[in-house]
């Protein structure tokens, strides 16, 4: 249980274009905007994916280098988490380079899906070298994985790499449920996953697609934090009439945090829950 609520905002994905809601932001600039406009609303953490000139998904590491400046530009304080997502490049050498990015490019968290799995059209490959390989180099570069747990099978092979020193305290956990092919949102399960943690584990909850406004709430009743964005759902209601926007996401799940005696965390209170170094000079929110 926490009093401070942790907001994690996923602003693009690898998905989602402006046809499919306008406002998708998808050059560096567009998403470091944002960034802005949700770490004023309450976020602390920002989960980017990279897109290219046109617009697709790229895991380039000169192209990460450029949004992750942008956003430090934009939001100096917010806590960098960057994808080494599996849906594009399966294999580790595609995707450990931006673990490796050094300097005011260097990410403080990046991401770590604990198993391979399928999504409605796409798999997202994770060969037990490629996990094993990226939370090695995690741990050597001084970056916090960001566990990303789709199924109990993920959760348990976690604890199977922490036995073997690999997933060191804090752990930071984000369960993404109710996606085609993966655990369904409910729930018993995200209790489940909860019961099953490491002890004193920060964790998080998302629901994919229309799930994402109840799994959201449940997370805040249930004392843990949120993952909330355009990367899984393009929504603001059940109905599919209002297109969602990346800040207005924010400040709904904040509201609801407040009004149940939850403010949200700041980045920096992040950081001290995460053993991440402070940023020095940077005011507070």
């Amino acid at each position: 249980m926490s009093d401070e609520l942790i907001v994690n905002v996923c602003p693009t994905g690898m998905v989602p274009t402006r046809t499919d809601n306008p406002h998708i932001p998808l050059t560096p600039q567009e998403v470091a905007a944002d960034v802005r406009r949700c770490v004023d609303a309450g976020a602390s953490i920002v989960h980017i994916h990279p897109r290219d000139r046109e617009g697709r998904p790229s895991q380039d590491p000169a192209v990460a280098v450029a949004f992750i400046r942008a956003v430090r530009a934009a939001a100096p304080e917010v806590v960098v988490c960057i994808t080494t997502s599996g849906r594009v490049q399966p294999e580790l050498a595609g995707r450990v380079q931006v673990v490796e990015l050094e300097g005011d490019a260097k990410p403080e968290m990046a991401s770590l899906t604990l198993g391979s799995l399928n999504f409605p059209k796409q798999a997202s490959i994770n060969s037990p070298e490629t996990i094993q390989g990226l939370a090695r180099r995690m741990q050597e570069c001084g970056v916090v994985p960001e566990w990303e747990i789709f199924d109990f099978g993920m959760l348990d092979y976690a604890h199977y790499l922490r036995d073997r020193g690999l997933l060191p305290d804090p752990v930071y956990a984000n369960f993404l449920l109710g996606s085609l092919g993966t655990l369904a949102a409910t729930p018993l399960n995200l209790a489940l996953l909860v019961e099953r943690l490491p002890k004193g584990a920060t964790w998080a909850a998302a629901g994919i697609g229309h799930y994402q406004f109840a799994m959201n709430r449940l997370a805040i009743a249930m004392g843990g934090g949120v993952r909330v964005g355009l990367e899984d759902n393009l929504w603001f209601d059940d109905d599919r009439t209002d297109p969602a926007s990346n800040p207005r996401l924010v400040e709904r799940l904040v509201a609801i945090g407040r009004a149940m005696g939850r403010e949200p965390a700041t980045p920096d209170q992040v950081r001290q829950r995460l053993g991440i170094p402070l940023r020095s000079g940077i005011p507070p929110r």
